[in-house]
């Protein structure tokens, strides 16, 4: 589901040369729970001017449920089933800035698919930097264990070799979002071949 909370602004300069070189393509955000995918790939997407999905929450639309609800009443196979195919499913509507759940990238089936049909960019933020965000909420089914710390070490100690298989590494960290999302910009213009804004050079001395 698209997010239309606000309105976007057409995409200029590096952003436009970014949007026309990704075609049917979508950028797809990868990482750990409370790396900043959802808050970064709304930014992202308003300076693309392109739209901003969430898969997780587009999975509870479909669901009609929450994830830690699903979770409860199917268990984590069967959630991971349905959201490889939710997707594989948005993945062929866009272009769009994707925001995936944490544990999405894990699954081959869907590494291939945004292979295919995206640019991936994993937001990568430190143990310390992650602890520090997921424990503001009480709504991750992966950390409801008897030690939620000790659980994020070990998934991110799981994940992380598979996350860096992204075509993009971006390091999320205690800064303003906005220096994130200019860090994303570069990044894709670098990866897509698209010419970076550049100031007007002044004339030379004589110059006509």
């Amino acid at each position: 589901m698209a997010d239309n909370a606000a309105p976007r602004p057409t995409a200029s300069g590096a952003e436009a040369a970014i949007v026309a070189a990704l075609g049917r393509r979508s950028v797809v955000l990868v990482g750990m729970m409370g790396a900043g995918k959802s808050s970064v790939g709304r930014r992202l997407a308003a300076r693309l001017g392109v739209p901003f999905v969430d898969a997780d929450a587009e999975i509870e639309t479909r669901a009609g449920m929450t994830i830690p609800e699903f979770f409860e009443r199917y268990g984590e196979a069967h959630f991971r089933s349905g959201e490889a195919r939710v997707i594989a499913n948005l993945l062929d509507a866009g272009p769009q800035v994707l925001a995936t759940g944490g544990g999405a990238f894990m699954n081959a089936d869907t590494r291939a698919t945004i292979r295919l049909n995206g640019v991936s960019i994993w937001l990568k933020a430190d143990y310390d930097v992650l602890l520090r965000r997921v424990r503001r909420r009480s709504d991750r089914p992966m950390l409801k264990t008897s030690d939620p710390a000790e659980t994020l070490r070990r998934l991110m100690a799981e994940r992380d070799p598979t996350y860096a298989e992204a075509d993009l590494t971006i390091e999320s960290r205690e800064v303003s979002h906005e220096t994130i999302v200019n860090e994303a910009i570069a990044a894709l213009a670098g990866r897509l071949g698209a010419p970076a804004q550049r100031d007007p050079q002044p004339l030379q001395e004589g110059a006509t």
